[in-house]
Parts: structure tokens; C-alpha cells; sequence
């Protein structure tokens, strides 16, 4: 009995220290209003479980807080009082927090302000294009540097990402796809659209710039009761009002130090002259062209098939987190204009969206590349090739991707893409109206197979004028092969189909095979004949 009691006096005991430390812990603020702090955790666990390679943190500068104010030289202070600049109109105000940044990237900081501008060079042009589409102030050109150094690929601890640094939930509300295949938050493009859209209906909301800044670091619905409880008007009144409200409803430092560090920023960007930084070439943007890419295309075959490594193609387009643009859906890719053309032979091929579907497939205990392949029917150099992985390590709860039988060959049709371009560069041959690969290889005394090998080729599809090299074909037996080909087409008969027909009986009635009857009409076993059609039939 008195056992018990001493049990129960020490859970009573243990439950009242517990129940007082829950009490006095801190609380933790969401981070953006508009979602909560589980399904911001929700987030960042989903960021971390489809994470792919090449993602990268933020700059530890962009979270730093600089405690005290730097000297600054007289040119410095100059600059720092000063307002001019080019197309950039925000009104600007001098307060402790801006003086403290502005010695912060000027000295402490500079490495990383200097590699920021360098950074921020190809994309910044279209930006301020885009804010001068949508009549907004040039100075919101500053903001990819606050928030990530102008980093397409930078990723915060709770799970925004890109140049704009989106959350997965209002990049999705802006229009971003955002899953296990593409994060188009880190598309440079297409993010700053969105970002544009969000910007605009947060300054429609507050009636003014540095509140809608605000709004877009900790949420729309945080600055607005924020505002209704202290009544502030701008936020600079707020700042000052912030230990008016209660401790949940305060803004953070980082909130706070927000602004001011935009402005900092602002005016150093000015001023880059006069404080002895590189100055931006505005006419050095990205010079790409759009290419819509359609679902299930092997970027990586693509991109050899553009002249380009992975390393190269993937620096233009972030977005895509796997060597595969996602299925049934066409997502954009951006490349230099010079490598349009080939782009556009590569994904006219069917050869581009070489895989029968895909599986996401979740590692288990004990699993492992060979057992994965051994189980899928696919080799192991396809599935790490098609999930970015060199490691032969995996871990348990992990997702790869499974492409669809039949399917090994795929990845590498970036060789056959060589190929082709080779085999046109010394092509000998053109493909005219009515032409099979059939015709083309008994003219010339060779086979189907070869032809195929020699150009590149899976399919048996042939156009108009397209070119081919045909192995020893040289101009003598090029005049001799064309002469023979007007005799083959002279042997060739049109039939017309009759009511009863059937392909086994048509090559019945010319001693013929219904493979070659398939072969000369590209046509298969479901293929219909109708009376009235007409099919080709080679007579010897």
C-alpha cells in the first residue's frame, strides 16, 4: 500500500513539472501565416525526402543580424545619405537597422555581396523587364538578394526554395508545380512571374511597399493583425508598436530586420561606382529560347543530343529534379538559341520518351540496387543513371523512380542522337515520296539493320526529304542504284483493296509474304483494310 502511494505521489509530481515546463517554454511562430507550424514541418520533411542533387543552403549572410554598426569611410556615409540611382523609385528611410546592413555587405559581408552580383547578372535584365511589364517599382529587383543571394538552387531549413524563396504551399498557389519531378520555385522564369502576381496582391492588400514586403516574409495574416491591434499605419509604425501586442503575435527579429536590410541593400546596388564593386552589365543576360518538353522525355538524351553535358543543361533549367520530365505533362526547358534546331529533331523523335511509364518505388529494408533492377527487369547504370545517383548506397524510406519495362536502352539514345547528327552531316541520300526503309535497302543492296545502325535509328518512320547515310554509297553507285530504283518502282504494283480482302490473301494472290505486305504499307496486325484503299505490292 505504501508502495503505491509513493508511485502515485511521484507521477503527480512528474505531471505538475512537465505541465509547468509547457507552460513557460517559448512558442514557436509559423513561419508564413498562412499555413501551420505541423504542416510547415510537413513541408520541410516532404522537401527533405524528395531532395535531389545540386540543391544548396542559404548563404549564412542572409541570416545574419549584424549587432553593431561598422565605420563607415565619408564616401561610405555619403553614399548611405544619398538617393540616386536608375529607374528605382521605393521612398527610402534612414533608420539604425539600414546603417548596420549597409556596413554589413560593405565590409564584413562584401565577398559575398560581390558574389551575389555576380550571381544575380543573368537573370537580373529579366526581372526588371517583368516588373516594368507589370508597372511595379524597380527596386523589387532587390529582393531575390535578400532573400537568397539571387540562388536558384538555395534551399532555407524550413523548406522554401529558389531565387524568390516560395514556400511549397504559395508557390503552388501562385501557379508553381512543385513535387517529386519538377520544383518549378526554383525555375528563374517562371518564378518571378509568380512572384510578381504575389507581390501585387499583397501591395493591393496593404496600400503600401515596405507592408507588403513585410507580408511576404512572415504572411499576409500575421502584418494584418499586426496592424489591427496597434494600429499602426506603416511599417516603421509598427516596429516601434511591436511590444505592444502579445508574445505570440509579435514579429520576429527576422521580420523586423527585413526591410531595412531591403533598403541597405537598395543602396549599396545604387551606388556600386562609388563603392568600389563591380558594376552590373545589364546587356549580359541569359540569352535562351523556350522549348516545351513533353512528358516522359530523357532530358539527359536530350541535352547530349544539344552538344551539352547534364552539368550544363541542368544550370540552365533547376526546375528539373530528375534526368526525366514528369509524365503527362509538358513542362518548359530553356536553351541557347544556337542548339534550337537540335532540340527540335531530338523531341520530334519517338525516340525521346523512351520509357513505358514509371513507377515510384519507396526503398525497403534489406533492398539494394542489384535486387531493385534484378526485381524491375531494369539494369542498375539505368536506375542511378535516371535517379541522379553515383552512391551505390541507399537507405530504407527513400523514393526512386522505376521506368517501365522494356526500357534499358533508353537513357543512352543520347549515342544514337550522335549518330544522327553524324549520319547527316555526311548523308548521300534523300528521302523521297513513297519511299520505305524497305525500298531504300534493296536498292542499294543492303539491310534494314544497317541502314538504322549507320543513321541513328530505332524507328522504321521516314519523312519527306529527310536525310540519310547510306554506307558505300559513292556517286558512281548512286547513279547506278537511282537507275535501278526507277526499275523497282516500275515493278510496283498499286492494288486496289476489294470487299472480302485480307493481307493474307493479297500476298496469297502475288506470292508474297504478309510481312512484306506490312512493311511496304507500315502496317501492322490491327491495321483495318477497307474497300477502296489502296496498298503498295512490290512484284519481281
Amino acid at each position: 500500500m505504501l508502495k503505491s502511494l509513493r508511485l502515485i505521489a511521484l507521477f503527480a509530481f512528474f505531471a505538475f513539472f512537465v505541465g509547468c515546463s509547457a507552460k513557460t517554454a517559448p512558442v514557436n511562430e509559423p513561419v508564413q501565416d498562412t499555413q501551420s507550424s505541423a504542416a510547415l514541418e510537413n513541408e520541410a520533411s516532404v522537401e527533405r525526402e524528395v531532395a535531389d542533387s545540386g540543391i544548396e543552403p542559404l548563404d549564412p549572410e542572409l541570416e545574419a543580424a549584424p549587432q553593431q554598426a561598422e565605420d563607415l569611410t565619408p564616401e561610405e556615409e555619403m553614399v548611405l545619405q544619398s538617393s540616386n540611382g536608375i529607374l528605382f523609385d521605393l521612398d527610402e528611410h534612414d533608420s539604425k537597422e539600414v546603417q548596420q546592413y549597409f556596413g554589413f555587405f560593405t565590409h564584413k559581408a562584401r565577398k559575398t555581396f560581390d558574389r551575389w552580383l555576380k550571381r544575380s547578372e543573368p537573370f537580373l535584365p529579366y526581372v526588371r523587364k517583368v516588373l516594368c511589364e507589370n508597372n511595379m517599382p524597380q527596386d523589387l529587383a532587390m529582393l531575390p538578394f535578400a532573400e537568397s543571394g539571387y540562388n536558384a538552387w538555395a534551399y532555407s531549413r524550413v523548406g522554401a526554395a529558389g531565387m524568390w524563396q516560395f514556400m511549397p504551399y504559395t508557390g503552388r498557389k501562385f501557379g508553381l508545380r512543385v513535387d517529386w519531378w519538377v520544383d518549378e520555385r526554383r525555375d528563374p522564369y517562371k518564378s518571378t512571374k509568380a512572384a510578381v502576381k504575389y507581390l501585387n496582391v499583397l501591395h493591393d492588400m496593404f496600400g503600401d511597399w515596405y507592408l507588403a514586403l513585410a507580408a511576404y516574409n512572415a504572411g499576409e495574416g500575421k502584418i494584418g493583425r499586426a496592424l489591427r491591434k496597434t494600429g499602426s499605419k506603416d511599417f516603421f509604425d509598427l516596429t516601434k508598436n511591436n511590444h505592444k501586442l502579445s508574445r505570440r503575435a509579435r514579429l520576429r527579429s527576422e521580420t523586423k530586420n527585413y526591410v531595412p536590410k531591403f533598403i541597405a541593400i537598395s543602396k549599396i546596388f545604387k551606388n556600386l561606382d562609388e563603392l568600389n564593386f563591380t558594376n552590373i552589365n545589364w546587356d549580359n543576360g541569359i540569352q535562351v529560347d523556350t522549348v516545351k518538353v513533353p512528358g516522359g522525355t530523357d532530358l539527359l538524351a536530350l541535352a547530349k543530343a544539344c552538344g551539352m553535358k547534364w552539368s550544363a543543361f541542368h544550370k540552365l533549367n533547376p526546375h528539373f529534379r530528375r534526368q526525366v520530365s514528369p509524365p503527362n505533362a509538358v513542362i518548359n526547358a530553356y536553351l541557347p538559341e544556337r542548339v534550337m534546331a537540335d532540340a527540335a529533331d531530338y523531341l520530334e523523335s519517338p525516340n525521346s520518351r523512351p520509357f513505358a511509364g514509371y513507377k515510384r518505388y519507396k526503398i525497403r529494408r534489406g533492398d539494394s540496387w542489384y535486387r531493385i533492377a534484378r526485381r524491375y527487369g531494369v539494369p542498375v547504370a539505368v536506375l542511378k543513371s535516371v535517379n541522379n545517383h553515383r552512391s551505390n548506397l541507399i537507405k530504407p524510406g527513400q523514393h526512386i523512380m522505376i521506368p517501365g519495362k522494356g526500357s534499358s536502352k533508353s537513357i543512352y539514345t543520347a549515342k544514337n542522337s550522335k549518330t544522327r547528327r553524324n549520319a547527316r552531316s555526311r548523308a548521300n541520300y534523300r528521302v523521297r515520296r513513297g519511299d520505305t526503309l524497305w525500298d531504300i535497302a534493296s536498292r542499294y543492296r543492303i539491310s534494314v539493320r544497317t541502314i538504322k545502325r549507320a543513321n541513328g535509328l530505332y524507328s522504321s518512320r521516314l519523312k519527306v526529304g529527310q536525310k540519310l547515310y547510306i554506307p558505300d554509297n559513292n556517286a558512281r553507285r548512286s547513279a547506278s542504284s537511282v537507275a535501278k530504283a526507277e526499275n523497282v518502282k516500275q515493278q510496283m504494283v498499286k492494288y486496289r483493296v476489294r470487299r472480302g480482302d485480307n493481307l493474307w490473301k493479297i500476298a496469297r494472290r502475288f506470292g508474297v509474304k504478309v510481312s512484306s505486305l506490312m512493311k511496304w504499307n507500315s502496317l501492322n496486325h490491327k491495321s483495318i483494310l477497307r474497300p477502296g484503299d489502296r496498298i503498295k505490292v512490290y512484284v519481281r
